[in-house]
């Protein structure tokens, strides 16, 4: 230790045994222990012995390796982060509507919510799909409810990100052809597919097939998007849900970068070169409560994100070494007593974001603990973010809270446990057998019950709800209704669009699907292309699908 250091920490010393001591003995902290949400211990105060830091190899400067302080050399003082708002609900026409209002309203990109039947491969028809139809998100079956949901928003200059997994790869065919036919080449898209299957069967539970077959369709969208698609992400490598499922902030980072670990090795070893795929790999995270930790996460994330692809993975382009990330605020913070005061859960989950370098940010609207949101809350949740970017003053300089004692110790911290995390997957084979053992089930699982323990018994103070409650009449907020005949409505689309199309060429093109299928590596995307353009449904590709591989049936935990 040198002398300066050595200093320091007896300076501090002395302050703790006097200062600090003296007022402490007279009047005690609220806690025995403050730590993080994630349970990170957290010093009554930090100087630079208690947050080592080598600048220049940990830090360095904006746009450069590690990116530990954005990846961007100006972040928000050249652009502001991509503004969307998650939507989507009942028809695609009243989805079409909700994405206009929203654009005109200063909306800077779409985000896409699909009903339960559309995750899960199912046309509106079907009967898996009763009672369900346009309930949490839009439904869309074929083609032609792909063209409604975007008619008059030209895809060659809007950025999309639709949230499907298990069935990315054909509702990303329909996207591709509505492109096609308002004139754009496949080359000039942007957006994402989330197409993240590993965080269903640990977190979310919207899958289809098993494993192995999934990460086939995975690999396929990659090689397709590198060749054709090359300003499109075709996966979004999801923290968000893994959070929501109950996890810590330390667990959200270190399963989600063991994810992504996984798909890169997944395309290496089909034969992708990793600098032709891994540019357009995209992140999406979760930003919670504790306003620090949040900030350090992303910070956390970012740098070994860097070093993961330079060093494990021996890519050779800056860009494959780049964590991009989404990020939306928490809806398992959001509270149905006194929902006003989400809004300022969610500013101050946005700011987080903000400060931690996100590329872009869904905040949530205050209702949405109670029915999806009306126009009036969504227009409140957009405001938030533009207030952020256009009166907070924080997004004029990059990365201003580096050098934070307190922060830069949260961002070393959480790298430490999270590495930890992905040398135990690594040790078991890899996330794909981590989530066939249930390992990260099983440790979110008693993330999440320790939280609520700690919530019940009044350690964790959630504000409304088990304290500073108020007696509470009936909810004061407009109510967002889904007509029920909607799915009615559905059925009968796709009866017409049945009895018109060809339906000897949608049989032939199904059949050619199938044989693609059983064989190994065969390119699937183009097919899927052809296959929704001639009006095959949705649901019939997936029962193709289904037929060959089977469906993924998860194992119990106990």
């Amino acid at each position: 230790m040198n002398p300066e250091a050595e200093k320091l920490l007896n300076e501090k010393q002395r302050w703790q045994e006097t200062t600090y001591q003296k007022v402490t003995a007279r009047f005690p902290e609220r806690k025995a222990q403050f730590t993080t949400i994630s349970g990170i211990p957290l010093e009554p105060v930090l100087t630079p012995a208690g947050a080592p830091v080598d600048y220049l190899d940990d830090l360095g400067f904006p746009g450069e390796y590690p990116y530990t302080r954005g990846v961007q050399p100006t972040m928000y003082r050249g652009r502001f982060w991509t503004m969307r708002q998650y939507a989507g609900y009942a028809s695609a026409e009243e989805s079409n509507a909700r994405y206009r209002y929203l654009l005109e309203q200063g909306q800077t990109g779409l985000s896409v919510a699909f009903d339960l039947p559309t995750q899960l491969g199912y046309d509106a028809d079907d009967e898996m799909a009763a009672g369900e139809v346009g309930k949490v998100g839009v439904s869309i079956s074929c083609l032609d409810d792909m063209r409604t949901l975007f008619k008059e928003i030209p895809l060659a200059k809007v950025s999309t990100s639709m949230t499907i997994n298990a069935p990315a790869a054909i509702l990303w065919a329909m996207y591709i052809a509505v492109g096609q036919e308002q004139g754009a080449e496949p080359q000039q898209l942007r957006g994402t597919i989330q197409n993240d299957i590993l965080k269903e069967y640990v977190a979310r539970g919207a899958y289809i097939f098993p494993p192995r077959p999934s990460m086939r369709l995975i690999t396929d969208t990659f090689r397709y998007g590198a060749a054709e698609v090359p300003r499109w992400n075709p996966i979004s490598i999801s923290g968000y849900h893994i959070r929501e499922a109950g996890s810590t902030a330390v667990q959200e980072v270190a399963f989600t970068l063991a994810d992504g670990i996984a798909y890169v090795q997944a395309a290496l070893d089909v034969g992708l070169d990793v600098d032709a795929f891994a540019p357009r790999l995209s992140f999406f995270f979760n930003v919670h409560n504790d306003f620090l930790e949040e900030i350090a996460k992303f910070r956390a994330a970012r740098r070994m994100w860097a070093r993961i692809m330079r060093e494990r993975f021996g890519a050779q382009n800056p860009k494959s070494w780049l964590m991009r990330f989404h990020t939306q605020t928490a809806g398992s913070t959001l509270t149905a007593q006194q929902p006003v005061n989400n809004v300022i859960r969610v500013t101050l989950q946005a700011l987080a974001a903000v400060l931690g370098g996100t590329q872009s940010l869904h905040t949530n609207s205050m209702d949405e603990a109670l029915w999806l949101p009306t126009e009036e809350s969504v227009r409140v949740a957009l405001r938030t973010q533009q207030i952020i970017a256009h009166e907070s003053g924080v997004a004029d300089t990059v990365d201003p809270l580096a050098g934070s004692y307190a922060l830069e110790h949260l961002t070393n911290e959480i790298e430490k446990q999270a590495n930890v995390y992905i040398q135990t997957i690594d040790e078991m084979g890899g996330a794909p057998i981590a989530v066939e053992r249930g390992y990260m089930q099983a440790e979110i699982a008693d993330a999440s019950y320790r939280t609520q323990k700690s919530i019940e018994q009044g350690e964790q103070v959630i504000v409304g709800v088990n304290k500073f409650q108020v007696e509470e009449g009936q909810v004061k907020l407009s109510q967002l209704k889904v007509d029920p005949a909607i799915e009615e409505n559905q059925r009968q689309h796709l009866a017409e669009i049945r009895a018109r199309r060809d339906n000897e060429r949608a049989s032939a093109l199904l059949a050619r699907i199938e044989e693609a299928t059983r064989t190994p590596d065969a390119p699937l995307m183009p097919l899927f292309i052809a296959a929704v353009a001639a009006d095959c449904t949705l649901g019939e590709i997936c029962s193709v699908l289904r037929g060959v591989w089977g469906e993924y049936q998860p194992k119990v935990m106990l």
